[in-house]
């Protein structure tokens, strides 16, 4: 089965899908965000990252019983931290493209304060 899968405006909005947005809050002020989604910064600004204290935001998001789909500006961060949280257990979804291709196909951000 594979983690990878292109978001559309009904998945992103109309679904139990738990979206979390793990770029940093630069990216998350300069674009804005998915309505809905969860700001889960995992790497910051520097490439660092605290994979254990991640893990524990997306178990107090639901978990591994809940299904998390991960995006970023391209869908090259997430590739990465998907397979991570996949190998973890977790119920995790890439979103192909990223903001990048929302955008693009008229998809409305919303701002992130």
């Amino acid at each position: 089965m594979s983690i990878n899968i292109t978001p559309d405006k009904d998945m992103l909005e109309n679904s139990e899908m738990v979206i979390v947005d793990i770029r940093t809050p630069g990216e998350w002020s300069q674009t804005g965000i998915v309505k809905g989604s969860k700001t889960v910064m995992f790497f910051d600004e520097r490439g660092g990252y605290d994979a254990e204290g991640f893990l524990k935001a997306m178990d107090e998001l639901g978990g591994k019983d809940k299904e998390i789909g991960l995006i970023c500006r391209t869908g090259a961060r997430t590739a990465q931290v998907a397979g991570f949280m996949e190998q973890q257990g977790y119920n995790v979804k890439n979103l192909v493209g990223g903001v990048m291709q929302l955008m693009r196909s008229g998809y409305d951000l919303e701002p992130y304060n």
